[in-house]
């Protein structure tokens, strides 16, 4: 029998999987069995049991003890790969082997490695299709709620295609829309007011590289920072460009920025279409599918509450936002109905 692979009998609906050693094994069930118990309470239906280097799973229904052998398959596989397991992981895990995806080949692509080591990879299969849609097209839309790690990988993205000499230099800019305070309230010249604004892209540069190092590069004029009003009248050639909270800007704004891309450059657009802070709701990124389908080499990614890697809290509520549109949107064609 090959380690790892399971073994099945027909007489009763159980599957073995051999686990390859005792220090794999240790890390599959947890510290006092934590992620085990993990196991049972999310698939109630089957009976684990632990023998040696041996797991056991069995029950009634074939569909789920497969469905948990796989499960275990899987984290085996991540922990040969290092994959460090906790609630969290195990969770998106559990996710995954439910919709029939594969853990392994998800959790285990690195991205980029980090200044201080930290592996940046992506956590769910929503945000694999981004990264993967990032690296094959020059225009990328990355679309969902917040929390789901649209900036933040789009920028561990840019850092990769700059180490690697792909492009010459990164380009970060977001529009500075005011959301509840005005620009004129703020303290000091113009880049001290539009400085908040552009905060989160600098704190997911200071993730991807040292301090240190993100500032040399500023100098350097190797990484922009600016609001979007900077990038009129430029064309931005061998460049990285990331346009972060695109739900806020204008149709107009939209256009110019897209005519700015330039020979050699990728560019990634980021946005959260529930979001929009602009007066009149016109955001320039809504109904903007329609407008761009069928250009070759841009790509929209669409990311849910699924893909949201903070705190379980967040999915619950962006859930709770989606239930609401889905509700808003199934009485408005409703109503269609009636009045037609």
């Amino acid at each position: 029998m090959t380690q790892g692979a399971p073994t099945r009998s027909s007489a009763d609906s159980h599957v073995t999987v051999v686990v390859p050693g005792e220090h794999v094994m240790t890390a599959l069930v947890g510290p006092r069995d934590q992620f085990l118990r993990r196991v049972e309470q999310e698939f109630p239906s089957v009976a684990i049991r632990v023998r040696g280097n041996e797991v056991r799973v069995s029950g009634e229904e074939t569909s789920h003890v497969t469905n948990v052998a796989r499960l275990f398959e899987e984290l085996v596989t991540l922990i040969q790969n290092g994959q460090q397991l906790d609630d969290n992981t195990l969770d998106r895990v559990f996710t995954m082997v439910k919709s029939n995806q594969r853990p392994s080949e998800i959790l285990t692509q690195q991205v980029l490695r980090s200044a201080k080591g930290r592996q940046v990879k992506p956590k769910t299969a929503g945000q694999k299709r981004y990264v993967d849609t990032i690296a094959k097209n020059v225009i990328t839309f990355g679309i969902g709620p917040a929390g789901t790690g649209k900036s933040w990988l789009a920028v561990a993205m840019a850092v990769r295609a700059l180490q690697a000499k792909e492009v010459e230099r990164i380009i970060l800019t977001r529009p500075a829309v005011e959301a509840g305070e005005r620009l004129g309230f703020l303290p000091g010249d113009l880049m001290a007011k539009i400085d908040p604004y552009l905060r989160p892209l600098y704190d997911a540069l200071y993730d991807m590289l040292d301090v240190e190092g993100v500032q040399r590069l500023i100098e350097k004029q190797v990484i922009e920072v600016a609001p979007l009003a900077f990038m009129r009248g430029r064309t931005l050639n061998n460049s990285f460009i990331i346009l972060d909270e695109a739900q806020n800007t204008t149709p107009e704004q939209m256009k110019m920025f897209l005519t700015r891309i330039g020979f050699g450059s990728r560019v990634v657009v980021t946005g959260d279409v529930t979001q929009v802070d602009i007066a009149g709701n016109k955001s320039g990124l809504l109904s903007l599918e329609q407008t761009l389908a069928g250009i070759d080499n841009l790509a929209f990614v669409k990311l849910g509450s699924a893909d949201v890697v903070r705190h379980k809290i967040v999915a619950d509520i962006v859930r709770a936002y989606e239930r609401r549109d889905e509700e808003a949107e199934a009485i408005r064609e409703g109503r269609r109905e009636v009045e037609r």
